[in-house]
């Protein structure tokens, strides 16, 4: 049986990004780029680069982080159980952040 001929219209070649979005240098801005690069920095001029506006002390870095959760399943004295459950409602979260706190020392006391 022959194979069937298909109707539909060839495929693209498929780009990548940079051949899209990356144009070539020139010959002339690789002598400025070199030249550039063997001025010390002292003799490089800033002046129209934008001012570094200083961040607010009030962002908080990370409050939007979200870490990926994993249920286990453990086993804990009761004592320490209960402990932890008369702390409220969010007692997990609790147990979380001071298994949190005991790695990170961990990993800087290395």
């Amino acid at each position: 049986m022959a194979k069937k001929q298909s109707e539909s219209s060839p495929q693209e070649r498929r780009l990548h990004a940079s051949e899209l979005f990356t144009v070539p240098l020139t010959d002339k801005q690789r002598r400025e780029l070199k030249r550039l690069a063997a001025l010390p920095d002292s003799q490089i001029d800033l002046s129209d680069a934008p001012e570094i506006i200083p961040r607010p002390s009030d962002i908080e870095i990370g409050r939007f982080y979200r870490p990926v959760k994993q249920l286990v399943s453990i086993r804990v004295d009761a004592d320490v159980l209960a402990w932890y459950r008369g702390r409220g409602k969010k007692y997990q979260t609790y147990m979380n952040e001071v298994l949190r706190r005991e790695m990170q020392s961990n990993v800087r006391g290395q």
